[in-house]
Formats: structure tokens, sequence, C-alpha cells
């Protein structure tokens, strides 16, 4: 092999190696001298790579390195995704950390609408709530908590350390609705609220206490139509 068709050779492999997208024939032919036959060239290439733990591949008249096919199941990554919360979500949870141990009903009464069944997976699945056992009061239901992970995640060394409605407000996390007022019914003031700022703030309000991401679906529609209990 002469030191042209070496170098070229080389120079093919390294520009296929650092494009992140199939290289077509035609942007390669740039790189090639008239003297030289680009496919042929390729066809080489691909061969010094058959044994490799990549391979050359083509498909039409682009090509590419990819994982040799006998290596891919040993390649597989899992990566953990952390779902966005609803606006629904963000109020469920809010409600259950400042009035734990809280029942659906409670969290129900306390956003104004129904909660949907998916709400609390959600919650559920992220590892931010438990159950913490039964109302003793007629059909027991069940009352929620937040776990270890939820206060890991927000940075809370204890639900003492939970920021008061004053500070929310001040970070904007606070709706500025009457509905605010919603989150003593069950549970008195939050930290930082007091009684001036209930009878200021007090409606009969239609939505939750936390304004959610813009891009994060809303399901109080599907909170409204769901009709499942406690």
């Amino acid at each position: 092999m002469t030191d042209s068709r070496f170098e070229t050779l080389r120079l093919i492999e390294a520009v296929l190696f650092a494009s992140t997208e199939p290289v077509s024939e035609n942007t390669l032919k740039q790189w090639v001298s008239d003297d030289l036959k680009l496919r042929e060239l390729l066809e080489e290439l691909q061969g010094l790579y058959a044994n490799r733990g990549v391979h050359l591949v083509h498909h039409d008249s682009r090509w590419a390195f990819r994982t040799a096919p006998d290596l891919a199941p040993q390649m597989k990554m899992e990566r953990k995704v952390t779902r966005r919360l609803s606006r629904a979500g963000i109020e469920t949870l809010a409600i259950i950390s400042y009035h734990q141990p809280v029942t659906r009903a409670e969290i129900e009464e306390i956003r104004g609408v129904g909660l949907s069944r998916g709400t609390l997976e959600a919650l559920l699945e992220a590892g931010w709530i438990k159950p913490k056992g039964h109302r003793e009061t007629p059909g027991r239901p069940a009352t929620w908590g937040t776990t270890d992970a939820f206060l890991e995640h927000f940075g809370l060394e204890g639900l003492d350390a939970l920021p008061g409605v004053e500070e929310l407000r001040a970070a904007g996390l606070l709706d500025k609705r009457p509905a605010i007022a919603a989150l003593g019914l069950t549970g008195g003031l939050l930290p930082g609220e007091n009684a001036e700022d209930e009878e200021e703030e007090g409606g009969n309000g239609d939505d939750g206490p936390l304004d959610s991401d813009p891009e994060a679906p809303d399901d109080d529609d599907e909170d409204d139509d769901d009709d499942d209990g406690a």
C-alpha cells in the first residue's frame, strides 16, 4: 500500500469516527484524490474492522461505524429518567408534605377537585410518597406521607425544614390566587402563615397552591372526571 493510499484510508477512518451521523460517499470524496477509488477504500476499511468491536456499515451510499451485532446485548445501558410532575402532582405532593399523614379524600378537599389515580402512582413511582397506615374512621382510608427519598431529593434535613408560606411566595412558587388558604383546612396554618393572611387570602379557590412548569401536563381535567373514592 502506497503512503498516499494509506494516509487517505486513515483520513477516511478519522472522518467516519468523528461524525455523529452516517457520512455520504459524496462527502467523503473531497478527501480522496482522483487516482484512488473511494468505494475500494471503504471496502478495504470495512474488511479491517470485520472482526473488531465496531464494524463499518453502510446503507445506500452512507457509511458509519456501529457496534458489532454480537456485542450489542452487552452494551445495553439503563438510564434513570426523572418524570416531570404535572401541576396536580406538584399540588398533591405539597399537600402530603405539609399535612401528612393525609388521606386521599383530604387531598381532594384541599385541592377542590378529584384526584386521579395516576397522580398518586407518579409520586409513588418517583419514590417520594408512601402509605402511612389507615385512618381510624369509617372505611379506614389509607393515609399518605413523604419518604426519605423526598427529603434527599429536595435537600431537606427533615420535615421541619420545609419552607414556610412566605418563603414559598418570595420564591414565586405559590399561586397568588385565593385557593392558597385551602392549605390550612386540615392541618392548621402552614409555617410562616398567620391568621391575618388566612383571612385576606381565604376564598373558595378553584386551583391548588403551586404553579407547575408550563410544559408539564395538567391533569386537572382528568381529576374533575375521576369519581374514585378515598
